[in-house]
């Protein structure tokens, strides 16, 4: 074996190590990535999705356009809230379930 056969294989060899070193921060920032960002969202997706399936009659809840009601009625991909009272009638509006963003304590609202 002649010494430019050594060599070239020595540098063959240095050449696919340094290729692997190359990729190793770019394998380390997506998984970086994955845990500080893409699992804590997948997770809060999941709770929101699971809250919204619970969702009953008489829940009090915050809408993600702001309104704060009591639930009055479910349907399957409606709730209706009750949002306020006028001259002892109830005013409602009807929403899509996914727009419940938060749910409220019991007794939160005791006006309505």
């Amino acid at each position: 074996m002649s010494i430019s056969e050594i060599s070239t294989a020595v540098v063959a060899q240095m050449g696919g190590d340094n290729a692997l070193l190359g990729m190793l921060p770019i394998i380390l920032m997506f998984v970086v990535l994955y845990f500080l960002m893409i699992r804590p969202q997948m997770k809060r997706q999941k709770e929101h999705r699971n809250m919204v399936s619970a969702l009953a009659k008489g829940d009090e809840v915050i809408t993600a356009g702001g309104l704060v009601g009591k639930i009055s009625e479910v349907k399957d991909n409606y709730v209706t809230l009750e949002i306020a009272q006028d001259n002892g009638r109830a005013v409602e509006v009807v929403m899509q379930r996914v727009a419940v963003q938060t749910l409220l304590p019991k007794g939160t609202l005791k006006s309505l």
